[in-house]
């Protein structure tokens, strides 16, 4: 089961996700992409640190997240916060082969099915204007084509706003 959750920054996503992964019923698995690169976010990492049961194991994988997912979703539920943190470090690899090789390594991956419960998170970046800069088009432009091919993918897919959930499959 693959359900994927999107949308804007504090809109009660990653709430959401805590929520479904416990009521999953299965040993639950939290996986971290953040870097913490200021003070700021120090603080978004440890809001969402104290947010979630304090027994999940957590895994911080900033680029290697297929192993983690592999191992841990075999069994239980991997709950994935967040795809667009992935992205940009992926995109700071300033390596587009990189890029576009762990991109559709994860899709493929999505692709074969996955035994467990696996939940990601990630930002709809779509809805504003277009960036100025080129590196921030860029990033809307990935985020949003691999937002796509994931929700083809998943068996659910839950957009969130001020905290209500509106689901879009499944």
């Amino acid at each position: 089961m693959i359900s994927f959750i999107l949308g804007g920054a504090r809109s009660g996503k990653s709430a959401l996700a805590e929520k479904m992964a416990n009521e999953s019923g299965l040993p639950v698995h939290y996986l971290a992409t953040a870097q913490v690169w200021d003070n700021e976010m120090a603080d978004r990492v440890r809001h969402h640190k104290a947010s979630r049961p304090s027994e999940w194991p957590t895994t911080e994988a900033p680029l290697e997240i297929l192993p983690v997912i592999d191992h841990h979703a075999q069994t239980g539920c991997v709950l994935l916060d967040c795809l667009t943190l992935w992205m940009t470090n992926l995109l700071l690899l300033e390596d587009d082969a990189q890029l576009a090789l762990r991109q559709q390594a994860f899709l493929d991956y999505l692709a074969d099915g996955v035994a467990g419960h696996l939940i990601l998170v990630s930002n709809e970046v779509g809805h504003g204007i277009v960036p100025t800069n080129k590196l921030a088009r860029r990033f809307v432009d990935e985020a949003g084509r691999l937002h796509q091919r994931i929700a083809a993918l998943a068996d659910q897919v839950v957009f969130v706003t001020a905290g209500i959930p509106q689901y879009l499959k499944g």
